[in-house]
């Protein structure tokens, strides 16, 4: 049953491509327009072409067939509906030729940034990146070519708008395209893709020019790219996505930092020679620097989440000490330099918990760690490793350690006052000290973990591992 489905999807995109040979075989033999070939195999080419996007695999993300296939359709739509007009005494309304055609342009561009992000979910600035650099390569596109089609044209103000907005939805679909390849996607699909979409962009461009020079005539051989170019859209649906790259940092800055300068030029340039560009370009150039200054306040918030996220990943909730993750990326620092590492465990701090719970617990450790942060000079980093387990790294020689040791120590001789009354620990220490990278951080733990051991067993409440 799955090779009777394939078989057919399969004929279904081949279809499309055997009917634009057979429709461009006919225009080759018969020069003259004709109703069959010319209104009804060149538009059903067109809605075939929806057809297959539409049946694409279930594996495409939704929004971007459904996107794409509503697009070509719609693109048909008008198309059917102008070819009439050149064969039929009724006419249809040209503003809903253009709507028609005018509604392809937003559909195909969510099409294309969701079939070329299926396998991973696109972020907002991977989105933002995309449109600055398709309107700033757009902007600069058509500021070159625009200003003279401008000078060009003639007739009804509506209709001059129509002749350029065209071009300019091309070339953002193109330059969305390709930063999308760019930037994150690189795939057989994204190369099918990019074809289509570059074909029926020049094939506009081509049917613009020859327009402005009045050298356009109806069922030309060349208005067989737009249908080609949809054709490939379509089947680019039936590839597979492949592997997302990651964005590239770099590329994407130095790609949205051009767009931004190259549009600021435009404008600048736009306010010191009044109407030297059409308003469409200073309007391409304003919307890629409005979303640039969006999305440097959308980079300046990750950032600052990021950071957040990062300190919290660091930081021991019921203290606010650094956690053992912090601790023990400091201490490979610490191996390679001189200095002591002291761990800590506190005397009676289990019966404390046993007697009167862990909410008491909780609002000793808090106690402890004011009274450790009060003696600890500011280059000292304490850290809160789990249960009533502290570690100090403390940077210089032995007796700088030794100091910091005895500070620690002599913050509990005296009692915590608790909701329960008056509670008193004590703190047992041991000491590492360390002299250039003579040993690895879990060497280090280990004996400062046996040298705090025997400070609690003996009593002594601080026993210095030696030197090595």
């Amino acid at each position: 049953m799955a090779g009777v489905e394939s078989q057919r999807s399969f004929g279904l995109r081949a279809s499309v491509f055997l009917l634009l040979i057979g429709h461009l075989i006919i225009r080759v033999a018969f020069h003259v327009p004709s109703l069959i070939p010319d209104l009804i195999i060149f538009n059903l080419i067109g809605f075939v072409a929806a057809v297959i996007a539409w049946r694409s695999p279930k594996s495409n993300d939704a929004i971007a067939k459904h996107s794409i296939s509503l697009a070509i359709f719609i693109w048909s739509i008008g198309s059917t509906l102008s070819t009439a007009n050149s064969f039929f005494e009724f006419q249809f309304s040209e503003r809903i030729i253009d709507f028609a055609y005018i509604s392809f342009y937003p559909l195909a561009l969510i099409g294309i940034i969701r079939s070329l992000a299926v396998t991973k979910k696109i972020s907002s600035l991977e989105l933002l990146d995309t449109a600055i650099i398709a309107l700033g390569t757009s902007s600069v596109i058509a500021g070159l070519l625009l200003r003279p089609a401008m000078q060009t044209f003639v007739g009804p103000s509506f209709e001059i708008f129509l002749s350029i907005l065209y071009p300019i939805g091309d070339l953002v679909l193109v330059a969305a395209t390709i930063s999308l390849i760019v930037l994150q996607h690189r795939s057989a699909r994204a190369l099918c893709l990019l074809t289509g979409i570059s074909i029926f962009a020049i094939t506009d461009l081509f049917f613009l020019l020859l327009s402005a020079t009045s050298g356009y005539e109806f069922a030309a051989l060349t208005d067989d790219g737009w249908l080609l170019g949809l054709a490939l859209v379509a089947s680019s649906l039936w590839f597979h996505g492949g592997e997302t790259q990651v964005l590239e940092n770099r590329i994407s800055t130095w790609a949205t930092t051009f767009s931004l300068v190259i549009s600021s030029f435009i404008l600048a340039y736009g306010a010191i020679k009044a109407n030297y560009f059409p308003i469409f370009v200073l309007l391409l150039a304003f919307f890629t620097i409005s979303l640039a200054f969006i999305r440097m306040a959308l980079a300046l918030r990750d950032a600052r989440s990021v950071g957040e996220e990062r300190e919290l990943a660091r930081t021991d909730d019921l203290t606010g000490l650094p956690n053992r993750r912090r601790f023990i990326a400091e201490l490979e620092l610490l191996r390679r330099k001189t200095g002591t590492l002291l761990l800590l465990d506190l005397d009676g701090f289990k019966v404390v918990n046993d007697k009167y719970g862990h909410e008491i617990g909780d609002q000793l450790l808090k106690q402890i760690t004011v009274r450790f942060n009060r003696v600890l000079p500011e280059d000292v980093l304490i850290a809160r490793l789990g249960g009533d387990e502290f570690g100090v790294i403390v940077y210089g020689n032995r007796s700088i350690g030794n100091d910091v040791a005895l500070a620690l120590r002599a913050t509990c001789t005296y009692p915590f006052i608790l909701t329960v009354g008056e509670i008193k620990v004590g703190v047992s220490i041991g000491s590492v000290t360390t002299e250039g990278a003579t040993t690895t951080k879990e060497d280090m733990l280990r004996r400062a973990d046996l040298a705090m051991y025997e400070a609690k067993r003996s009593g002594m409440g601080l026993v210095q591992a030696p030197i090595k």
